[in-house]
């Protein structure tokens, strides 16, 4: 098995973070330029990123992502990335207008692949929120009313052993020329 899927088997949704680990500051860098350089329609980069690393916010930012009995443990987590979605150029919206298709929502999914591998490839773990109370979180940061805050990316150092993959098999998901 190669290196990338190597990787790609061992990122999981991590749900328990040492409180007590910070993220050295430069992990936490390539983590971002590894987002910085995702691709994206029409070179668009249809994203803006709060860095949530102060730790009095970041378990406000965390208590905001949980309710109804989720996300009870972003509070621990050390880093939120927090995912907004930013205009995107002309090009992607022309495009998108053609096609019916709104072109940075795929992209912001892209850059959170980009966020989550380049995690794991730095010893950390992850968990992609998209259940949050928007209008605390944008309020606790200062993210504009107008701007659509999709995801929360919690990360810190796991705490708990790697779990076993249960994927759908190959037969399923994939077919060759033909639905």
């Amino acid at each position: 098995m190669n290196d990338f899927l190597k990787l790609v088997l061992a990122r999981q949704s991590d749900r328990a973070f040492d409180k007590k680990r910070a993220i050295e500051p430069e992990k936490l860098e390539y983590i971002l330029e590894a987002a910085r350089l995702a691709p994206s329609a029409c070179n668009a980069q249809p994203w803006k990123f709060v860095v949530v690393t102060d730790r009095e916010l970041a378990v406000k930012v965390g208590k905001a992502a949980a309710g109804l009995g989720m996300n009870k443990f972003a509070k621990d987590a050390p880093v939120h990335i927090l995912v907004v979605e930013d205009s995107a150029n002309i090009s992607s919206i022309l495009g998108g207008k053609i096609k019916n298709k709104h072109f940075p929502l795929i992209d912001l999914g892209i850059v959170t692949a980009h966020i989550i591998l380049a995690a794991e490839s730095e010893g950390l773990g992850s968990c992609v929120l998209g259940w949050l109370d928007e209008e605390e979180v944008k309020s606790l940061t200062g993210i504009p009313a107008s701007k659509r805050l999709l995801l929360d990316i919690v990360i810190g150092y796991p705490m708990k052993e790697k779990r076993k993959k249960i994927r759908k098999s190959i037969e399923k998901i994939i077919s060759y020329n033909h639905y």
